[in-house]
């Protein structure tokens, strides 16, 4: 806080127009104030409580010596630039006000947010013109979160409750007992880089050197496989059954408003922020902020619910940046957000098991499966979900851990929170999807349906990515790929799915020929054309996982036959075209379908796959 003080016969100002969108409501009358401390002050982003007690001190301690009748307490937002938001700038001068008037002085304040017009007659003795700066002290620079100590339970499918500290996790399968030990017990996880940042290289998942920690390039087989993924995450949603509403929005949010402040702390830190010209913002972390502000602009019938609004959002935490990792750990990601509203609370547990049971027959499809990770706010929501986490445990057939909360008063959003992870293929525990039950956003963002009595309502609201981020879900897939005897994409995402290698280029038409009927299916094919020998192009086919590649010789041109080779089971086949687009079809079905996103002949292309 920077102050300063001037001892003055009068001082007269008049708020002329609304300097942001937050001032105060006044009239736009002068006012005049006579024999008075008039106390110029800046607000800044640290400034709190104990801020506040130094600077009454400070101005007592004036006004004292001065002997001024009254003090005047005037916004003036020039003497920094590091500036609180309006929001914090007026709680803190509420806060000053009220603790000089409790020392019996009587307070003048302008109205917080005006350009204002202002005349003021200085005394002019030594003590007339003063200036402070006050900073918080070094123990609480911040009002942040303190962390809390949470109790950890195991709760098996038969509703009994095992402490962690003293169970036995060698009764549990290897999963469980990894994220067990890494989640409760804090043990350290295996170091080293995982050999899937090595893969993901390879397909052209890449650090950007020109920008901050923790935002990725994509080269073409990694930007098909995103917009792949990021088109699936689309379809996986509308298997839920309910409308699913689709919007798209920005990134940036003003700390200035006041659900978004409120939202911004909830989450805590890894906030990632910005300096414009009209003041501080918060890019946002995942698509609420989006979502939540359209929302509150519709009309909304108890009829209409549930319903979903989805966005694929770019999202943004500031991770540390010795803790960013490709495609796991970013400061800019891709989230498919998906928010199931709901009339009440007992309807959004019932629309959390469909979503729970989703998310976990959509890691079944890749050949995983999850271990679970209940976080429940306190101890009386656990009591209260407690034979709901049981159900759940039924359900997957296997014992949860419970994360529970104290009851510190923290004002969390949510009550109960399920994150979903995967164990690596360095035994790590990995949270890849989430779904949790939010009872306080509709309220703070003012989104309201009409019942069916007429009364007004804030819905409950689902929050969930079903896959989890875009870049997480690919981070899956290439896990599960190096843990198989053959690793491979599945055959949908897989950038080239059939690769042609005519042994002659007299064979250039029939590979042609077969590329052209295998692509009119909407598969993506394309033909090695170089010059080099057959034995370097089936290597490098492989070194890009291509599930079929194609050999053609003459007596398969003759024949109208081709030679498969099958990645998935290492055999080589004799079959029709029409066979292979057969199994292409089965291995596709339910799966989107993009065209390549490079030219279909490999001596057109720059080479951009890392194959050493």
């Amino acid at each position: 806080m920077k102050m300063v003080l001037l001892h003055s016969d009068w001082i007269e100002f008049r708020p002329r127009e609304k300097a942001v969108k937050t001032a105060e409501e006044t009239l736009k009358k002068e006012v005049r104030v006579e024999e008075a401390l008039v106390t110029m002050v800046t607000v800044e982003k640290e400034d709190n409580a104990e801020v506040v007690e130094k600077a009454v001190r400070d101005i007592l301690d004036v006004f004292r010596r001065v002997k001024a009748e009254r003090v005047v307490l005037y916004p003036w937002a020039h003497l920094s630039s590091n500036l609180a938001s309006p929001i914090d700038a007026l709680e803190i001068l509420k806060k000053l006000e009220a603790k000089l008037t409790e020392e019996g002085i009587e307070v003048v304040r302008a109205p917080f947010g005006w350009y204002k017009a202002f005349k003021i007659s200085v005394k002019g003795h030594p003590l007339s013109e003063l200036s402070r700066e006050i900073k918080p002290g070094e123990e609480k620079k911040k009002e942040e979160r303190k962390g809390v100590e949470k109790k950890y339970v195991i709760l098996t499918p038969d509703g009994v409750e095992i402490n962690v500290e003293s169970a036995d996790l060698n009764e549990f399968n290897k999963d469980f007992q990894i994220m067990v030990r890494k989640e409760a017990l804090g043990e350290a996880l295996p170091g080293g880089e995982s050999k899937v940042i090595r893969y993901l290289r390879r397909f052209g998942f890449e650090w950007e050197p020109y920008s901050d920690y923790g935002h990725m390039r994509m080269e073409p087989y990694g930007a098909l496989i995103f917009d792949l993924v990021a088109e699936y995450s689309r379809i996986v949603t509308r298997k839920l059954g309910i409308p699913i509403f689709e919007v798209k929005g920005t990134a940036f949010f003003n700390l200035h408003e006041k659900p978004v402040k409120e939202h911004a702390e909830l989450y805590g830190d890894r906030l990632y922020m910005m300096e414009t010209d009209r003041g501080e913002f918060v890019l946002r972390y995942a698509a609420c902020h989006q979502q939540f502000s359209m929302l509150k602009d519709w009309t909304i019938s108890y009829k209409d619910l549930p319903f979903g609004a989805f966005e694929i959002a770019d999202s943004y935490r500031y991770e540390q940046s010795g803790e960013v990792e490709l495609s796991f750990r970013l400061r800019r990601f891709y989230m498919p957000d998906l928010h199931v509203f709901t009339k009440n609370e007992e309807e959004a547990k019932e629309w959390l098991l469909k979503v729970h049971r989703l998310i976990m027959d959509e890691i079944k499809l890749l050949g995983r499966n999850y271990e679970l990770l209940v976080n429940i706010v306190n101890p009386e929501q656990y009591e209260r979900y407690k034979d709901f986490i049981v159900k759940i445990a039924q359900e997957v057939g296997k014992p949860v851990l419970v994360a529970i909360y104290p009851a510190t008063g923290a004002n969390y959003y949510w009550t109960i929170n399920i994150e979903y992870h995967i164990v690596d293929v360095l035994n790590r525990p990995r949270e890849i999807g989430t779904v949790q039950i939010d009872i306080g956003n509709a309220k703070r963002f003012n989104i309201r349906y009409i019942d069916a009595d007429q009364t007004e309502k804030y819905p409950v609201i689902l929050h969930t990515a079903i896959i989890g981020t875009i870049e997480r879900y690919i981070f899956t897939i290439f896990d599960t790929a190096l843990q198989k005897e053959h690793p491979m994409l599945p055959v949908w995402i897989s950038p080239v799915q059939v690769r042609i290698m005519p042994i002659t280029n007299e064979l250039l038409d029939y590979a042609e020929e077969v590329a052209q009927k295998i692509e009119s299916e909407g598969f993506r094919v394309d033909i090695d054309d170089t010059s080099r020998p057959l034995g370097r192009k089936i290597v490098d086919a492989e070194r890009e996982w291509i599930p079929y590649i194609v050999v053609v010789g003459q007596k398969e041109k003759e024949t109208k036959k081709i030679s498969v080779r099958v990645r998935k089971s290492g055999e080589t086949m004799q079959m029709n075209v029409n066979e292979l687009i057969n199994r292409l079809r089965e291995e596709t079905k339910g799966y989107p379908k993009k065209p390549l996103y490079f030219s279909k002949y490999l001596s057109k292309r720059p080479r951009f796959m890392h194959l050493d």
